[in-house]
C-alpha cells in the first residue's frame, strides 16, 4: 500500500492519478475534507481507502501499524495559505503533523517523500538547497523549513529514504479549489472568461509592472519528480523542484491572452501588507536534482500554460 496525504489536493490528487496509471490502486488517501470540493479531484481515480487526516495522525502518534504493509509514504498535505499569520496553527498543522509522519516512517524503514517549498528562500536571490540561502518570510515558510532542518539533523540515523521536495510556483490541473492560493495562470484564465481585462501587480523590488519573475512549473513535472524518487530509493536529500528558469508574470499573462486571442493587461497596487512579504524573484537551482540523476526536461511557461488552458477548456 502507498499512503498519500493531501491526496485530494492539488499535487496529491495528480500523484494519485499517476500512480493509478502505473497500476497502483492500493492507495490510502488522507486529507482534510472540510472543503468537500477537493473530492472532485479524485474523479476517475481508484483508491483503497480515503480517511480524514486526523484519523491518520492518531494512528501515527499511537505507534500502531496499519492493516496493510506500506511500501511508500507521499506526504503532500499541508495548510498552504502563505497569508495565514497564525503561527501556532501553521506549526501544529504542518510541522507537528510532519514530525509524526517522519518518526513513523523512520521507525519502520518506509520511504518518505514529502512536500517542502521554495518559500523557505524568502526574498533572497540564491536558491541552492543550503542553510545560508534560507530566509522565510511567513509562518507557512517557517513550517516547511523546520521540517527540512529536522531531516538534516536526523539524516545519519534515518533507516530509509527521506526526500524533501521544494516546489516552486506550481500550476496545472487540480487547483480550482485553492481560491486565492491558486496559480496566476488559473486566475487570469478566469478573468478573461468573465471579461477582456486581466490584472497583474504593479512594479516592485526593482522590477517593472508584471516583470517580477518566478520559476513556474507544471504540476505534471512535479509528479514526475515524485515518481522518479519512488523508483530510486537509494536517493535521499532535499531537492528543488522547478524548471531552473525564471519567467515573468507578463509571460504567463501573454500566454493566457494568446490562448483566448484577446485581452488587455492592467497593473494594480499590492494589497496592504503583501509587498514586504512578496517573493519578487525565484529561480530553482536544479543542479542537485540533476546530479541525483533526474534527466527529464521541464515544460516552459508557453507550452505548460497552453497545455493547462486547453485542459480547462475541455472541462
Amino acid at each position: 500500500m502507498i499512503i498519500v496525504t493531501g491526496g485530494t489536493g492539488f499535487i496529491g490528487s495528480q500523484l494519485v492519478r499517476a500512480l493509478n496509471q502505473r497500476g497502483r490502486e492500493d492507495l490510502l488517501v488522507a486529507d482534510d475534507f472540510e472543503d468537500g470540493r477537493k473530492l472532485q479531484n479524485l474523479a476517475g481515480c481508484q483508491v483503497h481507502d480515503v480517511v480524514d487526516r486526523g484519523w491518520l495522525l492518531e494512528r501515527l502518534l499511537s505507534g500502531r501499524d496499519l492493516a496493510e504493509p506500506v511500501d511508500a509514504f507521499f506526504h503532500q498535505g499541508a495548510r498552504a495559505d502563505t497569508r495565514d499569520w497564525n503561527g501556532s496553527r501553521m506549526l501544529q498543522d504542518n510541522f507537528e503533523y510532519s514530525k509524526a509522519v517522519l518518526a513513523w516512517c523512520s521507525e519502520r524503514g518506509i520511504p518518505l517523500i514529502y512536500a517542502s517549498s521554495a518559500s523557505v528562500y524568502g526574498g533572497g536571490r540564491e536558491f541552492g538547497e543550503e542553510p545560508r540561502n534560507e530566509h522565510p518570510l511567513n509562518p507557512y515558510a517557517w513550517s516547511k523549513l523546520l521540517l527540512d532542518q529536522l531531516v538534516r539533523r536526523r539524516r545519519p540515523e534515518l533507516r530509509s529514504q527521506v526526500v524533501g521536495l521544494r516546489y516552486f510556483n506550481v500550476y496545472g490541473p487540480g487547483e480550482s479549489h485553492k481560491g486565492d492560493m491558486a496559480s496566476v495562470a488559473y486566475k487570469l484564465y478566469l478573468q478573461l472568461q468573465q471579461g477582456n481585462r486581466i490584472e497583474l501587480f504593479e512594479g516592485s523590488h526593482e522590477f517593472g509592472p508584471g516583470e517580477q519573475r518566478r520559476d513556474f512549473i507544471h504540476v505534471s513535472d512535479c509528479v514526475a519528480v515524485n515518481l522518479w524518487f519512488l523508483d530510486h530509493p537509494e536517493q535521499s536529500g532535499i531537492f528543488n523542484v522547478g524548471t531552473g528558469r525564471a519567467q515573468t508574470f507578463n509571460d504567463v499573462a501573454n500566454a493566457v491572452v494568446h490562448h483566448f486571442g484577446r485581452g488587455e493587461i492592467a497593473y494594480v497596487p499590492f494589497p496592504p501588507g503583501l509587498r514586504d512579504a512578496y517573493q519578487s524573484y525565484t529561480q530553482a537551482d536544479v543542479r542537485a536534482l540533476r546530479k541525483a540523476g533526474y534527466e527529464n526536461p521541464f515544460l516552459d511557461v508557453e507550452e505548460g500554460v497552453s497545455r493547462y488552458l486547453r485542459w480547462l477548456d475541455a472541462r
